[in-house]
């Protein structure tokens, strides 16, 4: 009986610990919440107007006095109610840590905010960004050379981050997924402080920055997803003990440490799914791209193909091209440049006339094919890059046969593209490809990577013919080079193909459209939901069917 009684006492005390725990620990998240908010929100007033009026300020020494003689005109009711309507008085904020870097993301980003200004005159696009050593000036006029995208400078400010350091490549040689994840959330918590938007849009795939967006910021959030930060492909590898670019050697060759990294893994995945939850739209760039997160997140993704430029090719020359293979690309590890100098040195090896040859007195070789590596250099992590490149280059024994340019502008690429035969991509698992697009605008024929985007996206049949080949390994790629150039005239009906494929599936019009059709329910005046109405009170818009 007393043995009965104690074990209902220790039952009874074990219920109330539990209760005291569970009210602890509400208390303190509170708490936590509470003080995160708070640092979030307690320049929020300030932030805001400071925006705002940098966008005043950017009009009026645009347009001089004109709005001002304008308005003037108005009296009364009227003139305060035009006045209010031509104000914005929304912010969207890109988080775009490397908003310079001049590639097929940077694309994403600058054709958004671009379509934005057109379409939703009332919001003005913040740039959250790390690259410190620029001005605005400077960004815009990058954008200008290298997209061939014109900016109204007043719609859109940046907000210069001093902590990108944080998501390095460098700065998590190990555990390089959950490090800079972690890194993001420094990052994006830097971003909130500077300023907080009313609709917060990544571009670059930092998931891990949703969480304190929603709750602290109270934003809306926005995805747009080129590349799942973790995929069954790449825990297939690890299972398969497969090395690459996410799996050292030595991690494949230890059966211990393949196990260990597949828990690593799998729980980052479980943590990818969680933060993912806190977006409100999602759009994705491919196929791939959307099997992946919609698996991962459990969702309906909505696929937005990235826009590309196809107009400012279209009108290159088919004929007269020169033997030139040119690869656009960032200089990043998993571009595959390594494989694409791999492919070069084995078609020199099956066809050693088309060696280059200079500096014997015989001129050069009119055979000889050139290996030409466009791409941009975000940072000295790139730089080093290309200079283990140009040394791969020299072993390989090719060098005279491979050019690099580097941060070269859009009017350089274009001639490039317009002078040369071939386009090589050679990443495994690129999530979309808009070099290979480009290319195929262009009139070249396009040599892509045998997996994902390129694969099941863009050099797809056209009209049941093919409009580009595919391969994996040197031998395949350089096949595929010798096949091209040893091609009679028929090819020009590939490069026809390949052009007008991509002319009516992946144009910056397309693009647009489908982007406003998803930003329509947090960018259109009437579905605005700001943070704190007490902070804020958008302007009172009159709406009318005919304004919907």
């Amino acid at each position: 009986m007393a043995q009965a009684t104690w074990s209902q006492t220790a039952m009874w005390w074990s219920l109330v610990f539990f209760i005291l725990a569970i009210a602890s620990a509400l208390v303190v998240y509170t708490i936590i919440m509470l003080y995160c908010n708070y640092l979030v929100l307690r320049g929020f007033q300030k932030n805001r107007k400071r925006v705002f009026q940098g966008q005043a300020l950017e009009k009026a020494k645009r347009d001089g006095t004109a709005k001002t003689k304008k308005t003037a005109t108005k009296s009364g009711k009227e003139g305060e109610e035009e006045k209010k309507n031509d104000e914005p008085y929304l912010i969207a904020g890109f988080f775009h840590p490397y908003c310079n870097a001049g590639g097929g993301g940077e694309r994403v980003l600058w054709t958004a905010i671009r379509d934005i200004q057109e379409k939703y005159p009332h919001v003005i696009s913040v740039v959250y960004t790390g690259d410190k050593d620029v001005t605005k000036d400077d960004i815009l006029e990058r954008v200008r050379h290298r997209f061939n995208i014109e900016l109204d400078p007043s719609l859109v400010g940046f907000e210069f981050l001093k902590k990108r350091y944080w998501i390095e490549d460098d700065q998590w040689p190990r555990f390089t997924l959950i490090g800079q994840s972690i890194g993001s959330i420094v990052l994006g918590w830097e971003a909130m402080q500077c300023v907080v938007p009313d609709v917060w849009i990544d571009t670059m795939g930092y998931a891990f920055t949703y969480p304190a967006a929603k709750l602290f910021g109270g934003s809306q959030v926005v995805a747009y997803v080129h590349y799942p930060t973790i995929s069954s492909d790449m825990i297939g590898r690890v299972a398969s003990r497969e090395s690459g670019y996410n799996n050292a050697s030595e991690v494949a060759s230890s059966p211990l440490y393949t196990v260990l990294k597949l828990i690593y893994y799998r729980c980052f995945a479980f943590l990818y799914a969680i933060v993912g939850a806190f977006a409100h739209i999602v759009m994705v760039n491919s196929s791939w791209t959307k099997a992946h997160i919609d698996s991962l997140w459990n969702i309906k993704s909505t696929v937005v193909y990235p826009p590309c430029d196809t107009e400012a090719f279209k009108d290159s020359p088919l004929n007269g091209r020169e033997r030139i293979v040119v690869s656009v690309a960032q200089f990043r590890p998993e571009k595959g440049h390594g494989l694409q100098l791999e492919a070069m040195a084995q078609l020199l090896k099956d066809n050693p006339e088309y060696r280059q040859v200079k500096g014997n007195g015989k001129g050069n070789n009119a055979k000889a094919v050139q290996l030409v590596m466009v791409g941009s250099a975000r940072n000295e992590s790139d730089e080093a890059r290309i200079k283990q490149l140009r040394t791969m280059a020299v072993e390989l024994g090719i060098e005279d046969n491979v050019t690099f340019v580097v941060n070269a502008p859009f009017s350089e690429l274009q001639a490039w593209l317009s002078r040369s035969k071939i386009g090589i991509h050679a990443m495994l698992d690129e999530h979309f490809g808009i070099g290979v697009v480009e290319y195929m605008a262009a009139g070249l024929i396009p040599i892509a990577h045998n997996s994902a985007g390129p694969k099941m996206d863009i050099v797809r049949p056209y009209n049941n013919q093919a409009t580009g080949y595919l391969a994996s390994t040197p031998q395949e790629f350089a096949d595929a080079i010798e096949k091209v150039l040893s091609a009679d005239s028929s090819i020009q009906d590939m490069q026809l193909r390949a052009r007008d494929s991509v002319q009516e599936r992946f144009s910056e019009k397309v693009f647009g459209e489908q982007l406003q059709k998803c930003l329509h329910e947090v960018l259109s005046r009437e579905k605005v939901t700001i943070y704190g109405h007490r902070l804020i009170d958008p302007p009172e818009y009159e709406l009318t069917k005919k304004d919907n």
